[in-house]
């Protein structure tokens, strides 16, 4: 009896626990910092604005607001998608889709940078050091669609 009562336990604690893994992680992964911060450079944001014309206007519209089938990369619209996640989770997108017709063109580099003129045209503000590449670095950067308000 006491054996089948302690693998009952081990066996509900053994499901209870992967769920809470799973819940904090997901909380710590929204992102330590937020776009308001200046994560990325004047410098980088211009290079961001070149390799758009190049590679995402033709579908995104010179202005980043989208069409019938190109999601809006500006203002309310893309805001209220993208509030909320972070900013490697919207290069995660762009490495994984973008561009449709030839997947896997961009560098992580190249997509950083996009991302930088993008956060520009939706009047985030530029910083001193550049956004960085990696993975890890953008999941810590999140996306809040309203400024914070001062706190001074």
């Amino acid at each position: 009896m006491n054996k089948t009562r302690n693998n009952i336990i081990a066996i509900l604690l053994l499901s209870v626990v992967p769920g809470f893994h799973l819940s904090y992680a997901q909380q710590s992964d929204k992102g330590s910092r937020t776009v308001w911060e200046g994560v990325y450079t004047k410098e980088q944001e211009k290079r961001g604005e070149t390799l758009y014309a190049q590679h995402c206007s033709s579908c995104h519209g010179p202005d980043l607001l989208g069409n019938d089938e190109a999601a809006p990369l500006s203002g309310s619209a893309f805001l209220s998608n993208w509030d909320g996640l972070t900013v490697g989770d919207l290069a995660e997108r762009v490495r994984i889709s973008m561009p449709p017709n030839n997947l896997g063109k961009l560098t992580r580099q190249q997509i950083t940078d996009i991302l930088s003129y993008v956060l520009g045209v939706n009047s985030f503000p530029a910083g001193k050091a550049e956004l960085d590449p990696k993975a890890e670095a953008l999941k810590q950067i999140r996306i809040d669609g309203s400024k914070p308000k001062s706190t001074k």
